[in-house]
């Protein structure tokens, strides 16, 4: 059985069956991990979430900060909605089996036997595994559950920037909601950092990459995330960065897991969307 982490999608459909034609996905046999974003701004966001939909058990999703807006618009959240692309989900047929399976996604995986956790977007240094798990599962819960309304229209938001236990109600769900969808940089004090979306380097001083921070508890564990499209495929400190830019003309990557080496793949991708739209 191979396993095939994927990065963002974000809508992508023709590439995404092109690079499952290019390893030749065998779904009796093989199975997909998605690191989150299967929708959004791309050309055909209902076809994507149908087919992974489709794939039951044959693949793991987690969601991602544009899953995440999917559902907020689906409670009637209008804010950040600047473009149509995902109207055809709000409007098909099938719309509400689509977002109940997706509010049923995990916000992280963790695979014991192959020692692998997927997540979207990061973790903040002091949460070791055992606790990401535990936070994860806790806003699971919302979103499975009957705090599912109220937390689509209170997720939106930079604060608080840094952990502690103590936090609670919105502000404890957003602090755990901006890690797994949104985080790129931390600072030395572990405060989580997001309006900043460039690669390492084009930073302000004192922002550290979170999988580059020197106090990251979970520096042992091997990590597969998305959404940073600027960094591009990285594969360092036990992270390996799957999001190459699908959706602005760049590729759309896979990493077999399976093997001693984990071996990436890609496809060209056209240029859906113009960065600059979106700055």
């Amino acid at each position: 059985m191979a396993i095939y982490a994927i990065g963002d999608v974000q809508g992508c459909y023709d590439e995404l069956r092109r690079l499952l034609e290019r390893i030749e996905f065998d779904p009796t046999r093989d199975r997909l991990w998605f690191a989150g974003d299967l929708v959004n701004r791309g050309p055909q966001s209902l076809e994507v979430l149908r087919y992974v939909k489709s794939l039951g058990d044959r693949a793991v999703t987690v969601l991602g900060n544009h899953d995440l807006h999917l559902l907020a618009l689906s409670q009637g959240n209008q804010r950040h909605y600047r473009h149509g692309s995902l109207e055809a989900i709000l409007q098909a047929p099938d719309r509400h089996d689509l977002l109940d399976w997706l509010r049923h996604r995990p916000l992280m995986y963790h695979h014991e036997k192959r020692g692998y956790c997927l997540l979207h977007a990061g973790l903040p240094p002091q949460w070791d595994i055992p606790t990401a798990l535990r936070l994860a599962r806790e806003l699971e819960t919302t979103l499975q559950g009957t705090g599912f309304h109220a937390f689509c229209h209170g997720m939106y938001g930079n604060e608080p920037s840094r952990w502690s236990e103590g936090l609670r109600g919105m502000d404890r769900l957003r602090f755990i909601t901006n890690c797994f969808t949104r985080l790129r940089f931390c600072d030395a004090e572990g405060r989580i950092k997001l309006k900043h979306k460039g690669p390492p380097g084009s930073q302000r001083k004192g922002r550290i990459p979170w999988f580059e921070h020197p106090q990251r508890a979970t520096s042992g564990q091997r990590i597969v995330f998305g959404h940073w499209s600027t960094l591009g495929y990285v594969a360092r400190h036990n992270a390996w960065a799957l999001d190459t830019g699908c959706l602005w003309g760049g590729a759309l990557t896979l990493l077999r897991l399976d093997q001693s080496r984990p071996a990436p793949q890609s496809v060209p991708c056209a240029r859906w969307q113009d960065p600059a739209n979106f700055a």
